[in-house]
């Protein structure tokens, strides 16, 4: 069994955003020279989440409108008081609630060298605490 790993940077530009990363991952499949296996796609962060679903603006916005009814940004969370550890305040618990109800990663098949997927199914990086520079990583497994 081969297993090739691939750690990504990513610029996000807004709070909340939506950044296609479909084509990074099917170049590290090809690249990876694995024929037969799966990919893995894993955020490596606490408020971003690795997201499957439609490319349609109208579909994006469902979304973001959504994560914000079930996890609205002016809620009295309890995480927003003095972190010592990194030195400033936090206001982010709404960035790291849609993180989990979202997922951090995704796994699809790898058959004849290419990601397999659905026609329509497209890959997301999710920042719900931007504008950061973030890191995630593609891991094939397979023969």
């Amino acid at each position: 069994m081969l297993i090739k790993s691939y750690t990504q940077e990513i610029a996000s530009r807004q709070e909340f955003e939506m950044i296609k990363i479909t084509d990074k991952v099917r170049e590290a499949v090809a690249d990876s020279g694995i024929k037969n296996g799966v990919v893995f796609v894993i955020s490596m962060h606490t408020t971003t989440a690795i997201m499957i679903n439609e490319n349609l603006p109208c579909v994006e916005k469902d979304i973001e409108m959504t994560l914000e009814r079930l996890i609205p940004t002016d809620y009295p969370y309890v995480h927003t008081h003095m972190l010592p550890s990194y030195g400033t305040c936090s206001g982010n618990a709404p960035g790291h609630l849609k993180s989990m109800l979202c997922g951090n990663h995704c796994v699809l098949p790898v058959t004849d060298g290419k990601m397999a997927g659905g026609k329509a199914q497209d890959i997301y990086f999710v920042e719900f605490d931007g504008l950061k520079i973030r890191k995630y990583t593609i891991q094939i497994m397979g023969e």
